[in-house]
């Protein structure tokens, strides 16, 4: 009874997460999002964001971390980091190109990536960022990263790339809001098979992204950043 109890656990959190992050061609179609808004809707107060930022860890990890903040500009470090850890709020351009809500401006997305994930996953959103702040198209941003990834001016993935999204603030879509608190393991190309991912009874959820040329594993937490529990993974 204990092991059918946790498969549907398991399978409660793989089709919710798989609705949220993979929405269907019929949603896609009708984006109320086909382009980007204005620059103002996408930015946030500076200290509101470093706050934001923080909450994507544990205090244990992200109180000595390295904070980045988005400007018109693109992102500049505003604190110092004492750990090898680096947080900031990713907008909805960290999302493959594929998804309906790339431009949706309520997107806030803490997220605190380790050494790995700072130097080889990091590159990347900031290359998008700076493209979409100097007026890309959707299609310019993916012409780009590619030509990036060809030329190697983007780094190659390191194996240990991983980050926490625990922020009980995130917003990461209009159909999750805030889902879960969760953590974030990246594996070069297509790889969600190898993993077992996606498959009923599995707790691996994995979401391919082209755009990156990776596979983002999802794990999920149990508990959000400030120790409080998650929701329940069946709802």
């Amino acid at each position: 009874m204990r092991e059918k109890s946790t498969d549907l656990l398991l399978s409660g959190l793989l089709a919710m997460s798989l609705c949220a992050l993979c929405p269907s061609r019929a949603s896609a179609a009708a984006s109320p999002y086909p382009r980007m808004a204005p620059l103002a809707k996408y930015l946030m107060a500076r200290d509101a964001e470093v706050a934001l930022a923080r909450s994507a860890a544990p205090p244990a990890i992200s109180a000595e971390a390295e904070v980045l903040v988005m400007g018109r500009g693109g992102y500049t470090t505003v604190a110092k980091g004492k750990n090898e850890f680096l947080c900031l709020v990713e907008r909805s351009w960290a999302a493959p190109s594929s998804l309906p809500e790339f431009w949706n401006p309520k997107v806030r997305s803490p997220i605190c990536f380790n050494a790995a994930g700072a130097r080889t996953v990091l590159p990347s959103y900031l290359l998008k960022t700076k493209l979409v702040l100097a007026g890309k198209s959707k299609m310019e941003v993916v012409q780009a990263l590619a030509a990036a990834f060809d030329s190697k001016a983007l780094p190659a993935l390191a194996p240990a790339a991983m980050c926490y999204m625990q922020s009980k603030q995130q917003y990461v879509n209009d159909g999750g809001r805030n889902w879960h608190p969760h953590l974030m393991f990246f594996v070069q190309g297509d790889a969600a098979s190898s993993w077992g991912a996606n498959l009923p009874g599995s707790p691996v959820i994995a979401l391919n992204d082209p755009d990156e040329r990776m596979t983002i594993f999802m794990v999920w937490a149990g508990k959000w950043s400030d120790g409080t529990l998650g929701p329940d993974p069946m709802h």
